[in-house]
Parts: C-alpha cells; sequence; structure tokens
C-alpha cells in the first residue's frame, strides 16, 4: 500500500469537514452569495499565494492561457455545491446526516455518471456497495 496515493484523500476529508462546520455555521441571515463572494475572494488571495509559493518563477498568465471549458463548469458547480450545502443545514438537516444523503446520493450518480461517459464498469460489489448505502439512507431517517 503507498501512502504517498492517499495525501490527496486526507486532505480532501479533512478540508471537507471543516467546509461542512464553517457551511452550517454560515449566518441564518446573511445571502449566501453574499457569504460566497467573500468565500472566493479569499479562496482566489489563497489559490494565487500557494501557485507562487510552489512555482518559483512560474508564469500564471501562461497557465490560464491552458484553461478549458471544464474551468468555467467547476466553478459554477462549485456554486451549486456550496449553496446547496448552506441551504441544506438551513432547512434543519443535521451534520451527521445531511452530508451522509448527499454523499450515497452522489455515490449513486457517479457510478451512472462514470458508466456512461467514461465506460467505467459496474460491477456486483459496487452495486452492494450502493445497496448498502441506501440502506445506510434508510436506517439513519428512520
Amino acid at each position: 500500500m503507498n501512502l504517498y496515493m492517499y495525501w490527496p484523500i486526507l486532505l480532501a476529508v479533512g478540508s471537507d469537514v471543516v467546509y461542512q462546520i464553517a457551511a452550517k455555521g454560515t449566518p441564518q441571515n446573511l445571502n449566501p452569495f453574499a457569504s460566497l463572494t467573500i468565500t472566493y475572494l479569499i479562496a482566489a488571495v489563497a489559490s494565487a499565494a500557494i501557485y507562487f509559493a510552489m512555482s518559483k518563477g512560474g508564469n500564471i498568465l501562461h497557465e490560464w492561457g491552458q484553461i478549458n471549458w471544464a474551468v468555467f463548469v467547476l466553478g459554477v458547480a462549485i456554486v451549486g455545491l456550496e449553496v446547496g450545502c448552506i441551504y441544506m443545514y438551513r432547512v434543519g438537516w443535521n451534520v451527521n446526516t445531511g452530508y451522509i444523503v448527499k454523499a450515497c446520493f452522489m455515490a449513486l450518480a457517479l457510478l451512472i455518471v462514470g458508466y456512461l461517459l467514461y465506460k467505467e464498469q459496474i460491477t456486483g460489489t459496487k452495486v452492494a456497495g450502493i445497496a448498502v448505502c441506501m440502506l445506510g439512507l434508510f436506517l439513519i431517517n428512520r
């Protein structure tokens, strides 16, 4: 087992835990889009600082010349993801169930997307995993 393979997962999980706590902590009376404006400004500054720190002598304008449609779609998708999470908590979902419900439906959606767009195999093990997720959803919401 190559531990190097797992650092991105650990980073994503740790960041997502902090993200969910922050999303739930966003003030109820604050417009989510006003909040995201500040969030994205902070993210842009942090991203630029990390870019320049990690790529000594890098040319960010050259990098920007490499973008394609996916960068724009990712930006729109992130807005939907973040606003969806903020509203998920505003309508009453708990941190310990809302995210699990979302993650289970994401797993099902990505299984289908992987099959249709990327020709990834749907195995019996994957179907069993989705069934276990759905059973978990039933038990969590009971």
